[in-house]
């Protein structure tokens, strides 16, 4: 059969890429990409699926950024363009090699695609959230939401991704995830993006 992207909790895996306070005032719809990572991070944690975060250059760059909620999750420092550094080739070697990667953060054209790239390479199958990655630049973003789909990554939204995971409104935990479904994701200017296809 096939492989269509169909999500599962069991197989997959939330990388958080970079969502770092210097980069607040400049990425195109920081605020609503960070609240829509967040919730995508509060989902993994009810539905058992392991996050994996990582900050480029904190020395220069700072933290992440509190409302992320991710206080609680090592953060792995990088200054290559990739998330696929030894360490976190080490954690997801300890996960058991997840099959599926759910990709959210910044910038689209460079730290996402460049893990993007990395993780299709390996043959896991990637799912970029479309309305949790930017870039500073509305057409850096879309063009790199557009060039990651050439290249066989899967583009979706945050309330998609939810929805897959439990597939039923019988899942022990729909409620709980039904909850981060309460309030529509906001918009962060994709519509342009489906006008030009």
């Amino acid at each position: 059969m096939a492989n269509i992207g169909r999500l599962s909790s069991k197989d997959a895996v939330l990388f958080l890429c970079d969502m770092q306070e210097k980069f607040r005032p400049n990425i195109f719809q920081f605020t609503n990409i960070v609240s829509n990572a967040a919730r995508l991070l509060q989902a993994s944690r009810i539905l058992g699926i392991p996050p994996i975060l990582t900050e480029q250059y904190p020395k220069g760059l700072g933290p992440t950024v509190p409302e992320l909620g991710a206080e609680d999750l090592k953060a792995h420092a990088k200054t290559s363009f990739t998330m696929m550094i030894e360490e976190v080739q080490k954690e997801l070697e300890a996960l058991g090699n997840p099959k599926q990667a759910i990709l959210c953060g910044i910038e689209a054209h460079a730290c996402i695609a460049c893990t993007a790239f990395d993780l299709l390479e390996k043959g896991i199958e990637v799912h970029i959230v479309a309305d949790a990655v930017s870039s500073r630049s509305q057409t850096d973003r879309l063009f790199a939401l557009s060039r990651l789909k050439q290249s066989g990554a899967y583009l979706t939204t945050t309330e998609a991704v939810l929805l897959q995971l439990v597939q039923d409104a019988k899942h022990p935990n729909f409620k709980e995830i039904q909850k981060l479904l309460a309030h529509p994701s906001p918009d962060t200017g994709l519509l342009a993006f489906f006008s030009a296809l």
